[in-house]
C-alpha cells in the first residue's frame, strides 16, 4: 500500500516548511528582536512590525479568552490538520497539494502557539494599507491555503463543463 501519492507528500513538504519558517520568524519576533519589548516599529513604508498577541481564531474572531476556549481551538486545529493529512495522501494535482500543505501548515503553526503562549503571536502589520489585521506566516498559509483550494475546485468545474 503506498503511503502517499507524489502530491500528497509535496504538500507534506509545504506543510512542514509553513511550520518551520512560522516558528522560526516568530522565535525570531519574541527572543531575538524583542519585539513585545518595543510594541510596534516601522520596517520600510506601509510595513511595521506590531506585537498582537491573538486569542481569537484568523484576525483575531472568535475570541477564546478562556482556557478551555485555548484548548478547544488546539484541538480543532489540530483535527483539521489531521484530517487534511489524510485528503493530502491522495492528492492528484499540484494545486491542491499546495493548497493542503499551506492549511496544515497555518493550522499547526498557530496551534503551537496557543499551546505555547495560550495566544497567537501575530506581528506582521501593514495596516497603512488598509488591511486591519496584524498577523503572521501561518495565518497566511492558511489564507493563501483556502484561496488556492477554491481556485482547485473551479478550475476542475470549469474542466467537467465542457467535457
Amino acid at each position: 500500500m503506498k503511503l502517499a501519492t507524489r502530491q500528497g507528500w509535496t504538500a507534506y513538504a509545504i506543510a512542514l516548511a509553513v511550520i518551520v519558517l512560522d516558528q522560526l520568524s516568530k522565535y525570531w519576533i519574541l527572543y531575538v528582536y524583542d519585539l513585545p519589548g518595543r510594541l510596534s516599529e516601522q520596517v520600510v513604508g506601509p510595513f511595521h512590525l506590531t506585537m498582537v498577541w491573538n486569542q481569537g481564531v484568523s484576525f483575531g474572531l472568535l475570541r477564546a479568552d478562556a482556557d478551555l476556549g485555548r484548548w478547544l481551538l488546539v484541538v480543532f486545529s489540530v483535527v483539521v490538520a489531521i484530517v487534511l493529512v489524510f485528503w493530502a495522501r491522495k492528492a492528484d494535482r499540484s494545486l491542491l497539494a499546495a493548497a493542503l500543505g499551506l492549511v496544515m501548515g497555518g493550522a499547526i503553526g498557530n496551534a503551537i502557539d496557543r499551546a505555547r503562549f495560550g495566544a497567537v503571536v501575530d506581528f506582521i502589520d501593514v495596516s497603512r494599507l488598509y488591511f486591519p489585521w496584524v498577523f503572521n506566516i501561518a495565518d497566511s498559509g492558511i489564507t493563501i491555503g483556502v484561496v488556492l483550494l477554491l481556485l482547485d475546485s473551479l478550475r476542475r468545474e470549469t474542466k467537467g463543463v465542457g467535457a
